[in-house]
């Protein structure tokens, strides 16, 4: 009787198989309809890019029809943009301005979020909503009095020009991703590094940014991309291919004639800028995510 109840009891705690495991961890299944949503949403989104690069490779009476594949695809606007200088020149500008603009915002901005996540200080709250406050001023708003400011001391037309008003938005940003990082790291970690003789920097610099990279890629790829997009700044504070960036300078494409419409080549060009920022945030996603949602659960 006795090893009948062990055998029953044994039997009874038997741990699960691993397909009962597999079958408890994979929850229910979504229904049909919810796949249906999401396939028509990817739809909706891709559909003006695939446009895009519909009309980027059609050429001449092609470019007036609404067919969904080119009739005649070509890569001719392709090799027109790159044989144009001010376009290739454009791109250079682009990605130095755009580099620099995330550079500063990372090392300016990781130092501002250290100090509003560690220091303890009068206002420190006020002080944070006050950088935030910044970026809801629209680039309009700043962008006369910037073209009256830069042409007075020689700033205008320069790259340097640039970079100063993009960090303008790119830093409020880039601190407020860093400041939720800063806040989940133990202190701990950084009071362990001083008791072994670091130095308040060397434990920053050691301990805290090695933790923080998730945070300081985000802040990175959000930083770069606004940057990389940013148009009305530069329209203004540029008036030649001396220092225009790529959104600019596709505003200023014209046709071979006078009355054609560069649509083709407008195109062409928007594909080429956009590849890059898609290839970074698909390689990036996870990080981004990462950055955007840190902070927001508390265990």
């Amino acid at each position: 009787m006795a090893t009948t109840e062990t055998t029953s009891a044994a039997a009874v705690a038997k741990p699960p198989t691993k397909a009962r495991k597999r079958k408890a961890s994979a929850g229910p299944k979504p229904p049909w309809w919810l796949w249906v949503c999401v396939v028509a949403i990817v739809i909706f989104c891709l559909a003006p890019f695939y446009w895009l690069v519909n009309i980027s490779l059609k050429t001449g009476p092609d470019l007036s029809g609404s067919s969904l594949v080119p009739p005649s695809p070509t890569l001719a606007n392709y090799k027109s943009i790159f044989k144009d200088d001010d376009f290739v020149h454009a791109l250079g500008n682009s990605a130095i301005v755009s580099l620099t603009t995330t550079f500063l915002a990372l090392v300016v901005g990781s130092f501002c979020a250290y100090a509003l996540a560690r220091l303890k200080f009068p206002a420190k709250f006020l002080l944070l909503g006050l950088v935030l406050a910044i970026t809801t001023f629209p680039p309009i708003a700043i962008a006369t009095p910037i073209f009256k400011l830069w042409t007075d001391l020689g700033f205008f037309n320069t790259l340097y020009g640039l970079i100063i008003p993009y960090l303008t938005f790119a830093l409020p940003l880039a601190i407020y991703i860093l400041v939720s990082f800063f806040k989940e790291i133990p202190k701990d970690l950084e009071e362990a590094a001083l008791v072994d003789g670091a130095t308040h920097f060397q434990a920053f610099r050691k301990v805290v940014v090695p933790l923080a990279a998730p945070g300081l890629a985000t802040a990175g790829i959000l930083t770069f991309i606004g940057a990389w997009n940013e148009f009305l700044l530069a329209v203004t504070l540029t008036s030649s291919s001396k220092a225009r960036t790529v959104p600019a300078a596709i505003a200023f494409f014209t046709g071979s004639t006078e009355f054609e419409e560069p649509l083709g080549t407008i195109a062409a060009a928007s594909v080429v800028i956009s590849v890059p920022l898609i290839l970074l945030v698909l390689f990036f996603q996870k990080r981004i995510v990462a950055g955007l949602t840190a902070g927001a659960v508390k265990g």
